[in-house]
């Protein structure tokens, strides 16, 4: 015969059960449904004083400028890597290489961190980068997932937030494709009010049998869906690895730099700074190591017709990772 806990040792069992924290996909599932995950209120924040602080402002005042500009320490934010401004300048969002994606805060606008927490903290991001919308929306692109947070600005003072789902975890890639290098996606919404996603590929220069399933999925090279996740395509191939897009304000073209292929030598081939004006345009990659510099591994193997050279050409393996307007 089963033993039945008592009415009152049951209720204390299942509120235990209740009160654990949900980590992970299983957070990021009560989220999307407006349901707590029992995240503790107290997040995690960053101190804004004290000596790493001091070593930056110290750094910062052996760089020279002109008379004109200044430079100064704005936030602390541990492995910053990407930001995403909203509008009013009031919140700043970054992202890591790691897991980490925070939110930096300037309540009195006078250009000084006064906050740096962590954004959904129950949730386990890969590499999360940023990219704001000017519907107010935060879009967040990860190795290999599209995350979405709408209304973020008014859901920051709580670990939980609103949350959906772009792309599903394995859906940005096939999943044998992931890899360690050139793993960080960038994002940006832009007038048309469609998503443009970097897909850089994990090679120094991918080999012939990755090709057709490259230009295929948009490996190496830029896609463009509805911010749902709906009517994905291929809008730009050929791009070894872009750690920076912008979409012009007024003419929605995309740019975007190019970080160029190793092992040719320190001064070849040239960074480069790219437009592409219309979807379905090539960059090059990888009969071009970029710029108009061709590859050893296919010298020998005809290049795609109206290959778009760079609109710029920048030093060699200075590795851009940003673009903007």
């Amino acid at each position: 015969m089963r033993a039945m806990l008592p009415v009152s040792a049951a209720a204390l069992v299942f509120g235990a059960a209740q009160a654990q924290q949900a980590t992970g996909d299983q957070a990021l599932e009560r989220m999307r449904g407006f349901q707590t995950t029992g995240t503790p209120l107290e997040m995690q924040s960053v101190p804004q004083m004290g000596r790493r602080a001091d070593q930056v402002r110290r750094n910062l005042g052996r760089i020279k400028l002109p008379p004109w500009f200044r430079i100064d320490l704005y936030a602390v934010v541990p492995d910053a890597r990407h930001m995403a401004v909203r509008r009013n300048n009031a919140h700043v969002f970054v992202g890591t290489r790691k897991t980490g994606l925070w939110v930096v805060v300037d309540r009195d606008k006078d250009r000084i961190a006064d906050e740096v927490k962590r954004i959904a903290p129950a949730i386990r991001f890969t590499q999360p980068n940023p990219g704001y919308s000017p519907h107010g929306f935060l879009h967040v692109v990860e190795h290999n997932r599209e995350l979405v947070f709408p209304a973020i600005a008014f859901l920051i003072e709580g670990p939980d937030v609103a949350v959906d789902v772009v792309v599903p975890q394995g859906g940005l890639i096939p999943r044998a494709e992931e890899g360690f290098n050139h793993g960080h996606r960038v994002c940006r919404i832009g007038p048309d009010n469609k998503l443009c996603i970097s897909l850089g590929q994990p090679f120094n220069v991918q080999p012939r049998e990755k090709l057709e399933p490259y230009e295929r999925l948009g490996i190496s090279g830029i896609i463009r869906m509805d911010r749902d996740g709906s009517n994905r395509e291929v809008f730009a191939r050929g791009v070894r690895d872009s750690v920076g897009i912008e979409l012009h304000p007024r003419t929605g073209e995309l740019w975007l730099t190019g970080n160029q292929v190793d092992g040719m030598g320190d001064d070849i081939p040239p960074g480069e700074i790219h437009r592409a004006t219309a979807a379905g345009q090539h960059c090059g990659m990888p009969w071009y190591g970029d710029g108009r510099v061709r590859t050893k591994a296919y010298k020998d193997s005809e290049p795609p017709a109206g290959v778009r050279f760079p609109e710029a050409e920048m030093v060699a393996h200075a590795a851009a990772l940003g673009l903007m307007f």
